[in-house]
């Protein structure tokens, strides 16, 4: 079997990398952007520091920043009709993943007018053509968005949120600059982090890795189980800093080409329901959901933890319980909350289980995972977060 590897055409990491942006849109002979980021990037400044490299440059932009923590089919709509009226020609996407998956839905459509409904890119679109291109520019080091093919949209009006996996969504170019994430707070910090490790041990743990993909997972794990307590409790630590966004990107390869499990199954439909931020809610999951997984297959579990350090046992099964030790530690270096914690009603929950189950096999992930899922065993896992 072939094993298909994605990547952008080109990447930029380090400090100062912004500035690199000037000189990709020239070469490729780019007129106007449709710059999308959020509100409160524009706010705080940060957006300024990519259009402060424009305005330098000379070139020209147009700015949408409607774009809401959970990018909506209405959001894309808009940004479509915005990308349209300035005649853009390209997408620089500032901020996490709600930037980037608008953005990637945004120059599909444009480049796709037939896929104009955005519920049927769901799943994997036959689009013919490449979307606008895009630069990703990451204000996080989690989401990877910056160089996957997937991106996630809700549609409010069935509750419900629903994952895009298309080739031709990649962003052309990313600038991975961890001064465009030096004002990241305490709590995006651990929702993004803990999202970067969930793609590495998803990806690492996948039916579908492979020995490329491997080699990214464990890399980034290791650079997230040393960076990710300093990232947190010290935001000004540069170090630290870096080494998560070098992660983050590194575990965004993985599931570009290995794909996610049940983790991501699960944690989608809470988000979509209760609002929970994406990379919280996988935290929330992982020792549950990683726990059913290495049961039935702990030898990749056992691999991973003598690969991070945290293991030196011979026996798979007990070294996979101390890879599963070690990321409980983490989730509470970094403060990760429970699901009653975080103010969700256990009534409410449990009464909207069967439809989150549903929708979490329907998404595919689980599919991925190395140990057969059925609806039963995500409604136990489902239940067990009360215990």
């Amino acid at each position: 079997m072939a094993n298909r590897f994605i990547l952008n055409e080109r990447s930029y990491h380090g400090k100062g990398a912004i500035q690199e942006i000037a000189g990709e849109v020239t070469s490729r002979g780019l007129k106007k952007a449709l710059l999308c980021t959020d509100p409160d990037l524009l706010k705080f400044g940060v957006t300024k520091k990519v259009t402060d490299v424009l305005d330098a440059a000379g070139l020209a932009y147009q700015v949408y920043s409607e774009i809401k923590p959970n990018p909506t089919i209405e959001n894309v709509k808009d940004g479509v009709e915005a990308a349209k009226a300035a005649q853009a020609d390209y997408i620089i996407a500032i901020g996490g993943g709600s930037s980037m998956d608008t953005a990637k839905a945004i120059g599909i459509i444009v480049t796709n007018p037939e896929f104009a409904d955005v519920r049927s890119l769901e799943g994997t679109a036959d689009t013919k053509n490449p979307c606008l291109p895009i630069i990703a520019v990451p204000t996080t080091a989690g989401t990877a968005a910056e160089v996957t093919i997937n991106y996630v949209i809700t549609d409010v009006e069935k509750n419900r949120k629903f994952v895009c996996v298309d080739p031709h969504d990649i962003p052309v170019v990313a600038i991975v600059d961890p001064d465009m994430m030096a004002s990241m707070p305490k709590g995006l910090t651990a929702a993004t982090g803990m999202d970067a490790l969930t793609h590495a041990i998803e990806s690492y743990t996948s039916r579908k890795a492979n020995p490329i993909t491997d080699t990214f997972a464990l890399s980034a794990l290791k650079r997230i189980f040393a960076n990710l307590p300093t990232a947190y409790s010290e935001p000004e630590n540069e170090t630290a800093r870096e080494q998560m966004l070098i992660a983050a990107y590194e575990a965004g390869v993985c599931i570009n080409n290995a794909s996610v499990t049940i983790v991501h199954g699960m944690s989608r439909p809470i988000g979509a329901l209760f609002h929970v931020p994406h990379g919280i809610s996988n935290a929330m999951l992982d020792i549950k959901c990683l726990g059913f997984a290495a049961q039935g297959a702990p030898g990749k579990f056992a691999e991973a933890a003598r690969a991070v350090g945290v293991s030196c046992n011979a026996d798979d099964s007990a070294a996979a319980q101390d890879f599963l030790a070690a990321l409980e530690k983490l989730c509470g270096a970094v403060e990760i909350p429970t699901l009653a914690e975080y103010g969700i009603d256990r009534g409410e929950f449990f009464a909207a289980m069967d439809k989150m189950a549903d929708d979490a096999l329907a998404s595919g992930s689980p599919a991925n995972t190395i140990r057969e899922v059925a609806k039963q065993d995500i409604l136990d896992i489902y239940a067990s977060l009360w215990n």
